[in-house]
């Protein structure tokens, strides 16, 4: 029997099976493909995870940017990952099956977990990183990206080292990344942000394909489809553990997830810990607790509150919205997108945010004055 059980074989599970192994418990990580590679390309806040090992990081960009009616220089040092070396970090220590769970039954001594070829194991606690399965009501981030030569990318960008965090000058054309690779080649990216359901990724690709066309460039190689769904809410505490993505941590209004989750994984799993004795009911609920405490939570309500207030604004006033969120003094910036805990921080931002908009805007914000009054 098994200490921990951990289904999903992503940069969360692997994460949470690492932390668990290390403190000594007996974990499994069930991965229905252990020997695939990640292809996503997945971008963090180096204050994000400070732990990250240089092993684990492609590239460095020299300076990141956000493009509106002017250009935004970020003073945050974007990191773009290196997904062989993030897995070589968070391998070892835990045993990994290849295989699908078909369901879980829940003792009072612990779980039974199924596969779908049949085979059962035994585990004093499960957890679900296996993500979250797209619906069409629920509000999701959709992408379309190519890989192209550095020297292309200097059609779009002045730099082939500067991470374009967001370009909505065209936003008929919606929001385009470009995030520079560390190995002669560029990620451009077209963005849907935030829709319900989300942007068809063929209108994407068409859209994305337009703008190369217009630059003189042809998308050639390797392309990337994103679908990321933003509005999960806060899981109820059970004897099923989500974690990751399924547990909510994907952040509403930017659909970033992967350092949430590779930084909680300690907390969660010193928790479980803890509460081991007390056994297999207490174990999760340290576990829920430690991933959503009362602070989280109120930050996650707010978040979700601005993802509905963006989609809400018309096409015309997203571009305004952002014009004036990324004037906002670093700190304010870094407390909304990364501060999950900071309840303070996101409120401040939040409200500065609103004092600064113009009454065309901030008529789709005013919900934001009645929520910090509130706290």
């Amino acid at each position: 029997m098994a200490d921990v059980v951990i289904a999903g074989g992503g940069p969360a599970g692997r994460a949470l099976a690492r932390a668990c192994a290390r403190r000594g418990l007996a974990t499994v990580l069930i991965d229905p493909a252990p020997g695939r590679r990640w292809r996503a390309t997945y971008g963090l806040w180096a204050d994000e995870l400070p732990s990250l090992p240089g092993s684990a990081v492609a590239c460095a960009p020299s300076s990141t940017l956000a493009f509106g009616t002017v250009p935004h220089v970020l003073d945050r040092q974007y990191l773009v990952v290196d997904n062989a070396g993030l897995r070589a970090w968070l391998d070892g220590g835990y045993d990994v099956v290849a295989g699908t769970v078909s369901g879980v039954d829940h003792g009072g001594q612990g779980s039974s977990v199924r596969l779908e070829d049949g085979r059962v194991l035994a585990a004093g606690l499960y957890f679900d990183a296996s993500g979250v399965r797209p619906r069409g009501d629920r509000y999701e981030q959709t992408a379309f990206g190519a890989v192209l030569p550095a020297e292309d990318a200097l059609r779009l960008v002045d730099n082939p080292d500067t991470a374009v965090f967001m370009d909505w000058r065209d936003t008929e054309s919606g929001f385009l990344y470009v995030l520079p690779l560390g190995d002669g080649t560029v990620l451009v990216e077209e963005t849907s942000l935030a829709r319900k359901p989300g942007l068809p990724p063929e209108i994407l690709a068409a859209r994305l394909r337009a703008r190369l066309k217009a630059a003189g460039l042809t998308a050639r190689g390797r392309e990337e489809r994103v679908r990321i769904v933003l509005d999960v809410p806060v899981p109820r505490r059970g004897r099923t553990v989500p974690f990751g993505a399924a547990a909510g941590l994907v952040h509403p209004a930017t659909g970033y997830s992967v350092a949430t989750s590779v930084r909680l994984a300690e907390p969660v799993a010193g928790a479980v810990v803890q509460a081991w004795d007390r056994g297999p009911a207490a174990a999760a609920s340290a576990a829920h607790g430690a991933l959503w405490p009362s602070s989280a939570r109120t930050v996650h309500g707010l978040r979700r509150h601005g993802l509905r207030a963006l989609c809400g604004m018309p096409p015309e006033l997203v571009p305004v919205f952002f014009d004036l969120f990324f004037t906002l003094p670093i700190p304010r910036q870094r407390a909304f997108t990364s501060g999950r805990e900071d309840v303070p921080g996101a409120t401040e931002a939040m409200s500065a945010l609103f004092r600064m908009a113009p009454w065309k805007v901030r008529k789709h914000l005013i919900g934001w004055r009645a929520l910090r009054r509130s706290r």
